[in-house]
């Protein structure tokens, strides 16, 4: 048979491994058999043969051989002496099997029926990508970079298939470069102009929760579980752990011999802090847990509005908030409490306190910032400074020292 010159499309074809043999026959023969029924009004007495491997076909054309004068149907049926011209051999009654130049088609068909099977090999390609990374969804990857743009870096899979890290879902301190392979996990399959688009993430608890498993054989035997991870990427995370065995540490088998096993986590995080602790369901040792590094002195709970009001000394209440509020925000995500902060006085009363972020409406977040450089995280903390001390502290001016005490103690007048 004459080439046809569809080693292009059948080079496709041969390539989507992940798709199996019978679907891709399937859309061949439908292919082709579109191009008979066109031509010939009928496909019934044709039979379409590929030939993957090689990437070519063969049609052949059935059959009965009848009597002179007796064809009533010429598609299935053909005349004795018609017959003879192809075979000497033939007699009236056999099947003829003929091979069908597909050229007769014509080129313009011919043309159509490649751009077809180049389309309908695509869209199974596609269906195999989305159906083999939605089954992956929360799975970690190797990935290699491709290409790095502003908003997002494209990765390639070990089958070449097109990945990305949005900015979104990268860790503020990542930085990629073209060539480096990259952990990931899988976010997200979205379809963009009926393409399937992979999004990964590394911001995910997911992707933290994968990285334990790896590196704590516990976890993935199952005897240990993980009951909640809460992150703010890049700076801190917390991860509630519970044990199904007695004599297992949960804590201890997760942060290792010296570290061990938490060190190679925190170094693919970009050093986020990462605070493991005891799942319990009693929600006042969990509070006092999630609050970590500091020490608590003594909490009040409201079960019903899930409101705790937590009293530590002078010296720890900077490290229940954290650095930009970091710790006490994890807390309240881990715990489902709203989580305040009261400061314990040397004659056992209590102040209220309030943290710096809840005046961002109020205050310029530069003029926080600068604050909490100098270690001023919450608003009792700054007013017990004198202005002169905050000026000499701080690169802000008088007159604004002035304006930030007044906002603050106004909140305190209200409350």
């Amino acid at each position: 048979m004459a080439s046809i010159n569809l080693i292009e499309a059948f080079q496709d074809f041969k390539d989507a491994e992940n798709i199996d043999r019978p679907t891709l026959m399937k859309v061949v023969e439908d292919v082709f058999k579109t191009l008979l029924r066109k031509k010939y009004s009928s496909d019934e007495n044709f039979d379409v043969i590929v030939n993957a491997e090689k990437g070519d076909l063969e049609i052949i054309r059935r059959r009965m051989i009848v009597e002179d004068g007796e064809v009533m149907d010429p598609l299935a049926e053909i005349a004795y002496s018609e017959a003879v011209k192809i075979e000497p051999d033939f007699e009236v009654g056999e099947e003829l099997y003929q091979e069908v130049d597909i050229l007769d088609f014509g080129r313009r068909a011919i043309l159509a029926a490649k751009q077809t099977l180049a389309s309908r090999i695509g869209d199974l390609k596609k269906n195999v990508l989305v159906k083999k990374y939605s089954d992956r969804i929360g799975d970690i990857i190797n990935a290699e970079v491709y290409q790095v743009w502003k908003k997002e870096v494209l990765l390639l899979d070990e089958e070449g298939n097109e990945l990305i890290l949005p900015k979104s879902e990268q860790i503020p301190q990542d930085y990629f470069k073209k060539g480096e392979n990259v952990r990931a996990v899988v976010g997200r399959v979205d379809m963009k102009n009926n393409s399937p688009v992979i999004i990964l993430s590394r911001t995910s608890p997911d992707f933290l929760s994968k990285l334990l498993e790896i590196e704590v054989p516990e976890i993935f035997d199952g005897l240990i579980t993980i009951r909640k991870i809460v992150r703010e990427p890049g700076e801190r995370a917390k991860v509630a752990v519970e044990s199904f065995d007695d004599r297992i540490d949960p804590v201890g088998a997760c942060v290792g011999m010296k570290g061990s096993r938490i060190h190679g986590i925190v170094r693919e995080l970009k050093n986020e802090n990462i605070d493991v602790i005891n799942w319990t369901t009693n929600i006042q040792l969990l509070i006092q847990r999630s609050l970590t590094p500091s020490k608590i002195s003594y909490m009040e709970l409201d079960n019903e509005t899930k409101h705790a009001s937590v009293y530590l000394k002078a010296d720890q209440v900077s490290l229940a908030i954290g650095r930009r509020g970091v710790n006490i925000k994890l807390a309240c995500e881990l715990t489902g409490y709203d989580i305040d902060v009261f400061r314990e006085t040397e004659d056992g009363e209590e102040e209220f306190d309030i943290d710096l972020d809840e005046f961002t409406d109020e205050i310029e977040p530069w003029i926080i910032e600068e604050l909490k450089r100098v270690g001023c995280d919450t608003a009792r903390s700054i007013l017990n400074l004198s202005a002169d001390e905050l000026e000499r502290r701080t690169d802000l001016e008088k007159e604004t020292i002035l304006d930030l005490r007044k906002i603050l103690q106004d909140e305190f007048d209200r409350e």
